[in-house]
C-alpha cells in the first residue's frame, strides 16, 4: 500500500503537487514572474488539466480541479485527478510526492491522496516480473495545517481495508478457497485487532445451515462460517451492527451451469460482499472507531459434481424454512439466509448485506453503482446513502413492495429461491428479507465488485466496492 503522512514543512527540494483551479494565485509555491506567468497561461488559457514546472532540484506539478455541482462530485473529480497524476509520477521514478493544496476544502486535498493511493494499487502476485512492473511511488505526504493526525490515520485504515478487499477478489479459487479465506480474515484480525472466530463443516452441520451445506455439497473443500469482532472499549451503540458478506469463493452456477464465455471467467469475484465485510472490519478497528461491529461471512465454492444439490430440492434452512431449489445459480441467497438468521441472536441495531447476488442489478444500472433495498431501516438507509455520494460509492435504491414477495412463494415449500423473469434483484432481496426480524439493508454489488476494464482509481479486477461507503457510514455514526 502507498502510505499516507502528514507534514508541517516542506524543503525547497521535495518533488510536489499542488491543488489549484482557475483563480489560485500560487502566493506560496515559490515561482519565479516566468513560472507564474507560464502557470498562468498553461491554466487560463490552454486549458490545461497538469502542468509541470520542473525547477531542476524537483518538480512542482499543478493538479487543476474543475468545481463540480457538489462537494462530493468535486472530491471525485479530486479523486480521478490524483489517479491521472499517477502516469506522470511514476514515468519519473519518484518514491514520494508531496501534497499540498491552494484550494481552501481540505476534503479535497484528502481525496486527491486517496485517488493516488488507490490507482496506485497493483496486484503482482502472479507476475515474474514484479520488480520491472511495480510502480515507483511508496509515499504520500499532505501539507495542510487543516489536515489531522486523525484524518489522517483514519483515511489510511480505509485504504488498506480497500485494498485488503481488493486483493482478496483478485486472488484465484487455487488459492482463495473457504478455508484459506478464513486464513486470510484472519491475519487482517490479527494485524487490525478485530476477534475471529471460524466455524468448521462439523460446526455448520451442527447449526443446520442447510443452504450453505447445500451450496457446498459439490464441492471438494468444506464450507466456512467466519465470525469477526470489534468490540472496543467505550463503544457507544447499545446494540451491534451486523454486516453480513456473502463468501461464494467462485461460483460455476453448479448443476444450472453458467454459460460461456464472459459469464464464468471472472466469477472468483463472487466472494466480494465478504472482501467488503473483512475490508470494513479491518478499518474500523484500525482507525479505533467507538463502535461495537459484528461481521459475518459464509463461505463455499459451488460446483457441479455427483452430489450437488439439483434443482427441485427442498432444502431446510438454518431457521427451519423449507427452500424449493429451482436454479442452483441462485446460490448466494441460500448462503446469505443462513448467516441472516444467525445474526438474531445478536438482537442487532442493523444489519447490513452485502453481496455480488444478481445479474439483474446489472442489467437495471449498470457497473456504476449499488442496488439498495431495505426493511425498518428507513433513516439508516438515508445515513448510508449520504455515504454513498461522500465516497462516490453510490445507492441505487429499488422499490420494494409486498406484492414481489408473491413471487416467491413455491407450491410444495414455504418459499422458492427463484422468482421469476423480471425484477430478479428485488426478488432476490425479498428471499433474504423473510430471513430478517430487525432493521435491514440489502446492497447488491454485482456491478462494481470487479471491473474489466480500468477505470481510474478504482482500477481493473476488484475494487474492494463497500469498504470506503461503510466506513464513512460509521465514522459518521461515531
Amino acid at each position: 500500500m502507498t502510505k499516507i503522512s502528514s507534514v508541517t514543512s516542506v524543503s525547497n527540494q521535495e518533488n510536489v503537487v499542488i491543488l489549484a483551479d482557475k483563480k489560485s494565485n500560487f502566493k506560496d509555491a515559490g515561482f519565479s514572474k516566468q513560472e507564474l506567468a507560464y502557470v498562468k497561461d498553461c491554466i487560463t488559457k490552454k486549458e490545461q488539466k497538469m502542468v509541470t514546472i520542473n525547477q531542476y532540484k524537483r518538480a512542482v506539478h499543478i493538479a487543476v480541479i474543475k468545481e463540480g455541482k457538489t462537494e462530493e462530485l468535486t472530491s471525485e473529480v479530486c479523486r480521478r485527478a490524483g489517479c491521472d497524476m499517477l502516469a506522470v509520477l511514476n514515468s519519473d521514478k519518484l518514491d514520494r510526492i508531496t501534497v499540498r493544496s491552494a484550494l481552501k476544502n481540505k476534503i479535497h486535498l484528502l481525496a486527491f491522496a486517496e485517488g493516488l493511493a488507490l490507482g496506485n494499487y497493483q496486484f503482482l502476485r502472479y507476475k515474474t516480473d514484479k520488480k520491472k512492473l511495480a510502480a515507483s511511488l511508496k509515499s504520500i505526504r499532505v501539507h495542510s495545517r487543516d489536515v489531522s493526525s486523525k484524518d489522517i490515520a483514519r483515511l489510511n485504515a480505509s485504504l488498506q481495508g480497500s485494498l485488503y478487499a481488493r486483493t482478496l477478489v483478485n486472488e484465484p479459487l487455487w488459492f482463495l478457497t473457504a478455508t484459506q479465506l478464513s486464513k486470510e480474515i484472519q491475519k487482517m484480525g490479527k494485524e487490525s485487532g478485530f476477534k475471529v472466530q471460524v466455524f468448521n463443516k462439523s460446526k455448520i452441520q451442527s447449526l443446520k445451515m442447510g443452504g450453505l451445506l447445500a451450496v457446498n455439497k459439490g464441492s471438494l473443500d468444506p464450507p466456512t462460517f467466519t465470525i469477526m469482532e470489534w468490540k472496543p472499549k467505550g463503544f457507544r451503540n447499545k446494540k451491534p451492527y451486523v454486516l453480513v458478506g456473502k463468501g461464494v469463493v467462485f461460483d460455476t452456477g453448479g448443476l444450472s451451469l453458467k454459460p460461456t464465455p464472459k459469464s464464468m471467467e471472472f466469477m472468483k469475484c463472487d466472494m466480494g460482499g465478504a472482501a467488503a465485510v473483512a475490508g470494513t472490519m479491518y478499518a474500523i478497528a484500525k482507525a479505533k472507531l467507538k463502535v461495537h461491529v459484528i461481521g459475518l461471512v459464509p463461505a463455499t465454492d459451488n460446483r457441479p459434481s455427483g452430489n450437488a444439490y439439483v434443482p427441485g430440492d427442498v432444502i431446510t434452512m438454518h431457521d427451519g424454512t423449507y427452500v424449493e431449489v429451482l436454479n442452483t445459480d441462485a446460490e448466494g441467497r441460500l448462503i446469505l439466509a443462513d448467516a441472516l438468521s444467525y445474526a438474531k441472536r445478536f438482537k442487532p441495531e442493523l444489519v447490513i448485506d452485502l453481496a455480488t447476488l444478481t445479474g439483474s442489478s446489472i442489467a437495471a444500472i449498470g457497473t456504476i453503482g449499488m442496488v439498495s433495498m431495505h426493511e425498518g431501516a428507513e433513516k439508516q438507509h438515508e445515513k448510508l446513502q449520504e455515504s454513498g455520494h461522500n465516497v462516490h460509492e453510490r445507492l441505487a435504491e429499488l422499490p420494494f413492495w409486498e406484492e414481489y414477495g408473491e413471487m416467491i412463494k413455491s407450491e410444495i415449500a414455504d418459499i422458492k429461491n427463484l422468482g421469476g423473469p423480471y425484477g430478479g434483484s428485488i426478488t432476490a432481496g425479498k428471499f433474504l428479507h423473510h430471513f430478517t426480524d430487525y432493521p435491514w439493508i440489502h446492497l447488491d454489488i454485482a456491478g462494481p465488485a470487479f471491473l474489466d476494464s480500468r477505470d481510474s482509481y478504482r482500477g481493473i479486477g476488484g475494487t474492494g466496492v463497500g469498504v470506503r461507503l461503510l466506513f464513512d457510514f460509521f465514522v459518521n455514526k461515531v
